[in-house]
């Protein structure tokens, strides 16, 4: 069973996962990557953060990002047999936000019912990150036997 890759099918993935992982580079021009939750919003993703995090000044130094989102596969009624995640991968412009200017919709989206309380908006900010270029896939859409094969499992797609 052959399955077509479509734009909306992959942002529908990105909704409906929460982690991703975020790579950015530092004022050294070293890699680095961290785990982080999101929230979609009109093509974009928003990343609540502390304004003080190595993150942020990360990315004050450095707007060039990627996003890697797994896709957990299990099989119904034997989850302990282990089956690589599908992943969706992109470039992105991150920009840093004073949460004072983000959408209240999208603020409750991040903080997922924790108390935002003056003390907690005043320390945090959120990263904006808008996809650019291609999203790059690999088991997106797919039956996980199909997975199997690299040439069938991966795919590209423009962000747009």
């Amino acid at each position: 069973m052959a399955t077509t890759l479509t734009n909306e099918r992959v942002w529908q993935e990105i909704r409906d996962n929460l982690f991703a992982v975020l790579g950015m580079v530092t004022s050294q021009d070293e890699a680095r990557t961290v785990g982080i939750v999101y929230a979609v919003r009109s093509g974009k993703l928003y990343i609540a953060t502390e304004k003080n995090a190595w993150k942020t000044r990360h990315i004050a130094h450095n707007p060039h990002v990627s996003l890697t989102i797994p896709i957990v596969k299990r099989i119904p009624f034997i989850p302990w047999v282990k089956i690589p995640a599908a992943t969706i991968t992109f470039s992105g412009e991150a920009r840093i936000l004073d949460s004072a200017d983000v959408a209240s919709d999208i603020l409750k989206a991040l903080y997922r019912g924790i108390k935002m309380d003056d003390e907690l908006m005043t320390d945090s900010c959120v990263i904006e990150v808008t996809p650019v270029g291609d999203f790059i896939t690999y088991g997106v859409g797919m039956p996980m036997m199909q997975m199997r094969s690299p040439e069938k499992a991966r795919g590209r797609i423009a962000v747009a």
